[in-house]
């Protein structure tokens, strides 16, 4: 499987609407735009199959999306990777990221991969829905999406 970087990607756009139902993410109370963003891609078939984006900002990184079209495959893992690396190669000061309470699944991959709790921002969802980002108020595990945690990886 190929990893490739990219600065900025129009198909990043349409794989937001697919995959989160608006081509931005709510970041604390910043719109960010796919199609704006930095980031890592895994493509088959001309599509991309994985992708994780991230935001820079005063040197800290935070890795705004990560999915993978087919799970289990591998393919989330090798992005975390590639920008694990970048992190450590560019001397950032900070690599972090945030999921939403119900996302059970994503702390266990990412913790298994070294990263650690770092915060928890308590009704924080609410502010996304205000501004515009289409979150179910129930997500996986039929839990209730209220609050964001914060990992970080230690550099």
């Amino acid at each position: 499987m190929k990893v490739q970087e990219f600065d900025k990607n129009d198909k990043v756009s349409t794989f937001f609407i697919d995959r989160w139902g608006c081509d931005f993410i709510v970041s604390g109370e910043e719109k960010l735009y796919g199609k704006d963003l930095p980031g890592f891609a895994v493509y088959g078939d001309n599509k991309i199959i994985g992708l994780l984006t991230y935001h820079l900002k005063n040197n800290e990184c935070e890795i705004v999306t990560l999915d993978s079209i087919e799970l289990n495959s591998g393919i989330g893992s090798a992005l975390l990777n590639a920008m694990v690396k970048k992190a450590i190669d560019n001397k950032y000061s900070r690599l972090w990221l945030m999921t939403t309470n119900d996302n059970i699944d994503a702390m266990r991959f990412y913790q298994k991969r070294g990263f650690v709790f770092s915060g928890i921002n308590i009704d924080a969802i609410q502010k996304s829905r205000d501004l515009g980002q289409e979150i179910p108020e129930t997500g996986h595990y039929n839990i209730p999406i209220r609050d964001e945690i914060e990992l970080e990886y230690q550099l």
